[in-house]
């Protein structure tokens, strides 16, 4: 029979696995986003803008699933870096466009490698690159299914 409390077990948890997986992957990033001298939710704005160039505020939270007060100082502090600018738009001054500068673009050409980096880090016997499209797409309905969910 079944514990009224076993739904409580962290083992039989959802949300956890995918925290312990995001907080993990995301430290097997960081020394080849210190070589580029940003942190990994810099590099994920960066790679929204290498895609779509520039970019209103509110464009780059739907596209990253963040929130504008999270956003925002993220952004700030990449202003500082000069590696984006932010201006308001001519056309609504109420939106702020998001671009990248000469130091944006040039962080592009060393970030190139990272993805090959990373595939290689963490595949091995135990995890296979056919096993981790696999589990990339999975994750990707999964989030499709929650972000529906709110």
């Amino acid at each position: 029979m079944e514990d009224k409390f076993s739904k409580l077990l962290l083992d039989n948890q959802l949300c956890f696995p995918l925290y312990a997986a995001s907080r993990l992957a995301t430290k097997i990033y960081e020394p080849f986003l210190s070589e580029l001298d940003i942190t990994y939710p810099q590099y994920l704005v960066l790679m929204v803008l290498w895609e779509h160039g520039e970019m209103n505020v509110n464009e780059i939270g739907q596209r990253l699933l963040l929130e504008h007060n999270t956003l925002t100082p993220l952004l700030k502090r990449m202003e500082l870096k000069k590696i984006i600018q932010r201006k308001r738009s001519e056309i609504d001054e109420r939106k702020v466009i998001v671009s990248l500068t000469l130091q944006g673009e040039k962080i592009k050409n060393q970030a190139v490698t990272i993805p090959e980096r990373l595939a290689n880090a963490i595949t091995n016997q135990d995890l296979t690159k056919e096993e981790i499209l696999t589990f990339q797409k999975t994750l990707q309905k999964v989030i499709l299914t929650l972000n529906k969910c709110q």
